[in-house]
């Protein structure tokens, strides 16, 4: 036997003797004042608390305290003064005679005030074999704790080892949730039509220092508000901003930190490491602010939320809460109960169908909303929700059907990734009818396309028009596809055209991580080039990437910093990077201007068009039948679908707007002749608002400044998009500046 397995066994022995021995009561003053205990007792009721609201509640004389563990035997509650506190101030031993109401434990203590640092222990049986992992050596958060309180000792590894870790635990803050002003703030409620999505991180965003903030700001929610102005010129209307939920930084290569945050440890508190200041408290209004301030230059927030999976990881992952106060309840378990079914990728999976954890859940869901009034949620595995707690895929899956039929999330958006790490794809049929989804194979069929692939006409054709082939439900809607090129997860729309191979060393996994699959092309040399003829075909191929983006029937979404070619450096897995792979770099704004230029066109050309994005409630088979779609290749209605085509051509009419489309796509490498068709019925002649090929300003223009095309016929360049339009004449809406 090795000697780190025999000191997996001693350490593992060792907490099976511990977990079950109460620790001394630790009192540096004694409470007094029994007139306020007296107070508190008639107007809660009785000391011992109650079981509901679950969390720490604050009341006028005191705060209750609830928290769910089923097996636990004993519970104590520690109660500190100061975030750097190496031990509590206070121990309350709760029993099971005053202090359960069936698996719930809970006291009330009169005398508390928001800003109570506070934490937990529970004292139950150590048995993984049975599921049961508790751990009463370590300090545990509370899963309904609003604001984390983190000491500059705090350490993972200590949550991972055996021994006491309460110097180096995280904390708890008690919060009084509705003391903010949220001075009328009304949430924009944009339609999926008239919605651009812009996904990014709130700590890389603003972290480079020439973001033009002060280091304070830098990276963190304050820093957000500070760039509204540049989204709002961008044009998009919803930010979609990776995890903010807490999370654990720590949980990464040694050296590295996780920055994209899908990694939480608690499902109501926004991430500490995001705020400006370090008062815990401090972060909460941080973050409505953002929220306020976003509103009101119309722009939704989205919050991309982890509920399949926790940092707790595997059983050798740190204990900080769910694992010691309901191991068997939180996670779904392996057949021996003493390892964990792993369908997340990340050592550990969410219980999501069991009855506490949709609670939880569905609890936080509406916090979120009531209490930080944000607009939506995407769910990242969102498949995992659909799991039973042996791991199986449901029809009906409860938790799925409880986001969706409740009455507080009614008017939110839902977007679901409909897949997990472990095979189960649902893009097309995820469960549910209202739920939105990441359309993974747009993505992949456009970039096939757009790089030159054979065998991808027939599919490309497809997401260009919503997916009908996925989406085969006469009653969706267009807009639930929500279509992307890029996201964080893979190569940046800079690194998709200047990388064949994924560049992932500084990862410290061999270049292991991250997929292999990124239909990409390096347009002739391996990353970045001083060959202007190379930097002038990548151009051209984003913009080609952008165009098609944009004028596909969905719900577009664009990756922070797409708009100015930012670069990872060729990494497709930057998770654990921030500096140069991982941040926004503000340089670039200048430097790539006219990508700039021409992603703010397409924006204002897609919503100041209602043909292009208003469907008016339509469904998907309604929106192509009245559209009336003809397809052509670079003869007039004769569309190449053979396995080598590089060419596709569209007519749509739009008969509600009164206006036409005729869009060419020339993927090959030589230039080639296409036929237009004729302007009549009252139309005006067609003028090219969009042409790939040409340089800037010349290739995105408003319609009024467009060229008139009089010819039979447009020679496409390779490798490039045009784009034409006619509208009726003699209408009011000729004057739109598109």
């Amino acid at each position: 036997m090795t000697d780190r397995a025999t000191k997996k066994i001693n350490s593992e022995a060792l907490r099976e003797r511990s977990c079950n021995k109460p620790k001394e009561l630790h009192t540096k003053k004694e409470y007094t004042q029994s007139s306020q205990l007296l107070a508190s007792q008639v107007a809660f009721g009785k000391e011992s608390g109650r079981s509901f609201p679950l969390g720490a509640t604050l009341f006028k004389h005191g705060v209750n305290f609830s928290i769910f563990s089923k097996h636990a035997k004993q519970a104590e509650l520690l109660l500190f003064e100061d975030i750097e506190d190496t031990h509590p101030s206070r121990v309350i031993q709760l029993t099971l005679q005053k202090n359960r109401s069936y698996h719930y434990w809970h006291i009330f203590v009169p005398g508390l005030k928001e800003g109570q640092i506070y934490a937990w222990r529970m004292y139950g049986p150590y048995n993984p074999k049975e599921g049961l992992r508790f751990d009463s050596e370590k300090v545990l958060l509370d899963p309904y704790g609003k604001s984390i309180a983190i000491p500059s000792s705090r350490s993972r590894k200590a949550a991972a080892l055996p021994g006491d870790n309460c110097v180096t635990a995280l904390k708890n803050v008690v919060v009084h949730s509705k003391s903010y002003d949220w001075e009328g703030d009304l949430p924009p409620r944009h339609p999926l039509s008239k919605t651009i999505i812009y996904e990014m991180n709130v700590g890389t965003f603003t972290s480079n220092p020439n973001s033009g903030l002060s280091p304070e700001k830098r990276g963190t929610y304050s820093g957000v508000i500070e760039k509204i102005p540049y989204l709002k010129d961008l044009g998009i209307t919803a930010v979609e901003l990776l995890p903010i939920f807490a999370f654990d930084p720590e949980d990464a290569p040694e050296g590295l930190s996780n920055i994209w945050g899908y990694q939480p440890y608690a499902f109501f508190a926004p991430h500490p490491q995001y705020s400006s200041q370090k008062e815990p408290l401090a972060v909460l209004d941080e973050f409505r602010s953002m929220v306020k301030a976003l509103h009101r230059a119309n722009i939704e927030v989205i919050l991309d939320v982890v509920f399949n999976h926790t940092t707790e990881g595997g059983i050798h992952g740190p204990t900080l809460s769910f694992r010691a106060l309901g191991n068997e309840t939180y996670y779904i378990l392996g057949k021996d109960k003493g390892t964990y079914a792993d369908f997340s990728g990340c050592g550990n999976t969410f219980n999501a169908n069991e009855s506490i954890v949709r609670r939880l859940i569905l609890d936080s869901l509406r916090y979120w909303v009531e209490e930080m009034h944000v607009d939506g949620f995407r769910f990242d595995l969102a498949s995992i929700l659909s799991r039973d707690e042996s791991g199986n895929p449901m029809v009906h899956p409860p938790s799925i059907w409880d986001i969706e039929s409740d009455p507080i999330l009614a008017d939110i958006k839902l977007f679901a990734e409909a897949w997990d790490a472990a095979g189960l794809y649902q893009v097309g049929n995820f469960p549910g009818d209202s739920w939105n989804e990441w359309n993974g194979r747009f993505r992949d069929d456009v970039r096939s396309f757009i790089k030159g692939d054979n065998n991808i006409i027939r599919s490309f054709a497809y997401r260009m028009t919503g997916s009908p082939d996925i989406y085969e439900y006469e009653e969706r809607s267009p807009g639930q596809s929500v279509n992307f090129i890029t996201c964080h997860d893979g190569f940046t729309l800079n690194d998709l055209v200047s990388y064949n191979e994924k560049h992932n060393e500084a990862n410290k996994e061999n270049n292991c991580d991250g997929t292999n699959n990124n239909c990409s092309w390096n347009c002739g040399v391996e990353g970045p080039t001083e060959d202007p003829e190379i930097e002038k075909l990548r151009n051209r191929q984003i913009k080609n990437f952008l165009t098609i983006l944009f004028f596909s029937v969905g719900t577009p979404m664009i990756l922070a910093g797409d708009e100015v070619r930012r670069t990872q450096q060729g990494n497709n897995n930057a998770y654990c990077h921030a500096g140069n792979i991982g941040s926004f770099d503000w340089s670039l704004l200048k430097k790539h201007d006219t990508i700039h230029r021409f992603t703010k066109q397409l924006i204002n050309f897609r919503l100041d068009r209602n043909d292009l994005c208003d469907t008016y409630g339509k469904t998907l088979r309604e929106l192509l039948i009245e559209r009336a779609i003809e397809w052509h290749g670079v003869k007039l209605n004769a569309p190449d679908l053979g396995n080598e085509s590089h060419t596709l051509a569209a007519t749509i009419r739009n008969y509600d707007q009164k206006v036409m489309i005729h869009i060419m796509i020339n993927t090959f490498w030589e230039s080639l002749e296409f036929e237009i068709p004729l302007c009549t019925n009252f139309y005006t002649p067609w003028r090219c608002c969009i042409d790939t090929f040409r340089e800037p300003p010349h290739d995105i223009l408003p319609w009024k400044e467009a060229p008139s095309i009089n010819a039979e016929s447009y020679l496409v360049e390779s490798r490039s998009i045009v784009i034409l339009v006619s509208k009726m004449e003699n209408e009011s809406f000729l004057e739109s500046e598109h």
